[in-house]
């Protein structure tokens, strides 16, 4: 059982550095159970005005003082570090994850206050002569909003909120309101270690994040979940030409060669698709595996998933915990419903755990094509269709028919022969012989057509809560 006493912990959304009070709360769902076991606050569109307000009076000093950005930055970090024991309980309770898991997403979050306390907004001398001095410079937007999705809810909440810091901005961020606590506990963590007004956090239900867009004081929307939320995030923001990153939905391909060895990379696969129950958005979603392997493939993803732990996230050696909400898991259930009725042969798994939560075993299915819905559609849940091809040509083309262009691997003995056919994949990012290996703090990540708009991380993640100001004029020279 998950523990966690929320009687004595009172969850607060954070203004200007202080406690902000709501009127109503909504409930807390613990996905192990399915169960209420918290409330949060439920902030209403009308208080966004203070909110946003406080976050525009701190911008006036925090963009000033870039070393004390660095200083602060890094303070964060350890805070954040340091309070691993308190966030990682509350994570798993409303996210549904395994604890080891829990504590490794809040230790990422103070790797990424790190590096981007490290990283440099550039400024770039263009002419400097006797004649002429020509500077463009990056400067901040301003006050920006984030709106963050369940399943990596402070990873991804950092991913938005360290380079926002780091360019100068301030920010309000909404966590969804199926894991709003650890977003809002982080922001109590946080409190005196960041001036007040920088950092900002709102919780409720609709229409809450349709306001925070809407809006006319941020200059920025960062948005990460579902592509058609994405879409109206977009109209929205473009009433006012707003700035937007978009990171959404992705139906990952995975592309396994004649040549490889399904011993050395079942497990690998397995993970790649699996991990965090399979609600990872650059997870793999589908398999091409050439026709000599696919047999021996299915079976042995079909063992791995027969053997994959699924308890609780607080219970001892659990891998894989339930799914985060009742949509989805009743989402998962109709895809391999329909699955199944087309023809399709479960391997393993295909159905839910009899436990209370939405816990669904781990489920791996042959026999489909790509007409399946399960094949089309992001499942984003543990699902993993494994379908054959006789040549290259037919799997790259297979993997490209896709709305979707996130991540996608390709899986050889030779690798220069993996790089050609991933040099043919349309996304954001291809990984050869593994899954989501360019997903660091230092490389881009974003998504090609209905993936998303922009990138985050790295110093491209960095430029893209600036924008561009060219200062020239008189010789500066003596």
């Amino acid at each position: 059982m998950t523990l966690l006493d929320t009687s004595s912990t009172p969850f607060f959304a954070t203004a200007d550095g202080r406690d902000l009070a709501t009127d109503a709360t909504f409930d807390v769902i613990n996905p192990s159970t399915g169960q209420v076991f918290a409330q949060a606050p439920a902030v209403t569109p009308e208080q966004l005005d203070g909110v946003f307000a406080a976050a525009n009076r701190a911008y006036r000093d925090w963009k000033r003082d870039d070393a004390l950005r660095r200083t602060v930055l890094l303070a964060a970090a350890a805070a954040v570090e340091g309070a691993v024991g308190e966030l990682a309980p509350i994570l798993v309770a409303e996210q549904g994850k395994p604890l080891a898991d829990a504590r490794g997403e809040i230790f990422a979050a103070g790797a990424w206050l790190r590096y981007f306390a490290e990283l440099d907004v550039p400024r770039e001398i263009i002419r400097d002569d006797a004649e002429r001095f020509e500077e463009v410079y990056r400067r901040p937007l301003g006050v920006v909003a984030a709106i963050t999705p369940w399943n990596f809810p402070i990873t991804l909440a950092m991913w938005k909120i360290a380079p926002a810091l780091r360019a100068g901005n301030t920010i309000v961020v909404k966590p969804s309101p199926y894991t709003p606590l650890t977003t809002l506990a982080l922001a109590r963590v946080l409190r005196g270690v960041l001036p007040d007004g920088v950092l900002n956090v709102v919780t409720g239900p609709d229409p809450l994040g349709a306001a925070l867009v809407a809006h006319p004081i941020p200059r920025k929307v960062s948005f990460t979940g579902s592509t058609p939320v994405g879409k109206r995030v977009a109209v929205t923001a473009a009433e006012d030409l707003k700035r937007v990153t978009l990171e959404l939905g992705g139906n990952d391909p995975a592309i396994i060669l004649r040549d490889a060895d399904v011993e050395a990379v079942a497990a690998s696969l397995f993970w790649s698709a699996f991990g965090n129950n399979g609600q990872i958005c650059l997870a793999v979603k589908r398999v091409y595996a050439h026709e000599d392997v696919q047999p021996a493939l299915v079976e042995a993803l079909g063992e791995l998933a027969r053997n994959a732990r699924v308890d609780d996230g607080m219970a001892e050696g659990a891998q894989l915990g339930p799914l985060n909400n009742k949509p989805q898991f009743e989402r998962i259930k109709g895809l391999v419903s329909d699955a199944v009725g087309g023809g399709a042969r479960v391997v393993s798994g295909g159905h839910a755990i009899d436990r209370p939560g939405y816990f669904y075993a781990p489920t791996i299915l042959d026999n489909v094509d790509d007409s399946f819905r399960v094949v089309k559609e992001e499942q984003f849940g543990p699902v993993l269709p494994v379908m054959a091809f006789r040549d290259e040509e037919e799997a790259i083309e297979r993997a490209n028919n896709s709305e979707y262009g996130l991540t996608a691997s390709v899986w050889s003995a030779d690798a220069a022969r993996a790089a050609e056919i991933a040099s043919e994949i349309d996304s954001g990012q291809v990984s050869i012989n593994g899954h989501g290996g360019g997903v660091k703090m230092h490389l881009p990540f974003g998504g090609h057509k209905w993936s998303g708009l922009g990138v985050e991380n790295g110093p491209w993640g960095l430029a893209s809560f600036t924008e561009i100001q060219v200062i020239s004029g008189p010789s500066r020279l003596p």
